[in-house]
């Protein structure tokens, strides 16, 4: 998921759609869920998603950094020593989460019956 400066040809189509695909990202779910609950340090979040599934230190630079760009998260670069830079949801990535989190609670409440489906699938196909 990589940011650039000028708009692609997908982006330019269905700006829409490029911006579903980074909140419904492997790591753009788990950042906004976790950002939901309060800002975050890069150490920090990295380890909050860790425990849920593992993120390389540049999966969630370029995410972070692709969530910002699309105004969800606000990164806070405080002018101290050692640097501290904070992540937070806007009024827009808060939005996001809610809807993002609404998703994640259905998907965990119906995975029985996902796999179920599942099952009944692969039996029907052997």
């Amino acid at each position: 998921m990589a940011v650039s400066d000028s708009k692609s040809g997908t982006e330019a189509m269905c700006p829409y759609r490029l911006v579903l695909e980074h909140v419904t990202s492997r790591w753009g779910v788990l950042i906004l869920i976790a950002l939901e609950e309060r800002s975050y340090r890069f150490s920090e979040l990295r380890r909050a998603i860790s425990d849920v599934s593992r993120v390389s230190e540049k999966s969630l630079a370029q995410t972070l950094q692709t969530l910002e760009r699309d105004g969800l998260v606000h990164r806070d670069a405080k002018p101290v020593i050692p640097p501290r830079v904070d992540y937070s949801l806007t009024d827009l990535g808060r939005e996001a989460a809610v809807q993002v989190r609404t998703l994640a609670t259905w998907t965990e409440r119906r995975m029985e019956d996902v796999q179920e489906a599942r099952r009944a699938y692969d039996e029907a196909r052997s």
